[in-house]
């Protein structure tokens, strides 16, 4: 199972970006995906996920400015961020649910600042 994770930088508050996750090693559209995220000195917390059937959901935190999507035949999961603020700074990761691997991939730094 691999995992690549790839689109952060830096944005100013108020801004977007699109994350991507490349997934390989395992039957992308069977499963579930998610993507999670990791404030400095905070723990991982998953905040949106999309059901191999399609379906969505989403934390409070995120919803109503984030969307989770799939491609199928990429084998990816992208995550479009807008009206970002500093709290969304953190590095984000996706992984399969269930979790098919204990690694994660490497995530990409996400630092919203002006």
């Amino acid at each position: 199972v691999q995992l690549v994770e790839s689109g952060g930088g830096l944005v100013q508050p108020g801004g977007s970006l699109k994350l991507s996750c490349a997934a390989s090693g395992f039957m992308f559209s069977d499963y579930d995906m998610a993507w999670y995220r990791q404030p400095p000195g905070k723990s991982r917390a998953r905040i949106a996920h999309i059901r191999a059937s399609g379906l969505k959901d989403y934390s409070d935190s995120v919803m109503g400015r984030f969307t989770i999507s799939r491609d199928n035949e990429a084998n990816t999961v992208d995550l479009q961020m807008n009206m970002l603020n500093t709290e969304d700074s953190a590095v984000y990761y996706c992984n399969s649910i269930p979790q098919l691997s204990t690694d994660w991939g490497q995530g990409t730094q996400v630092t919203v600042s002006s």
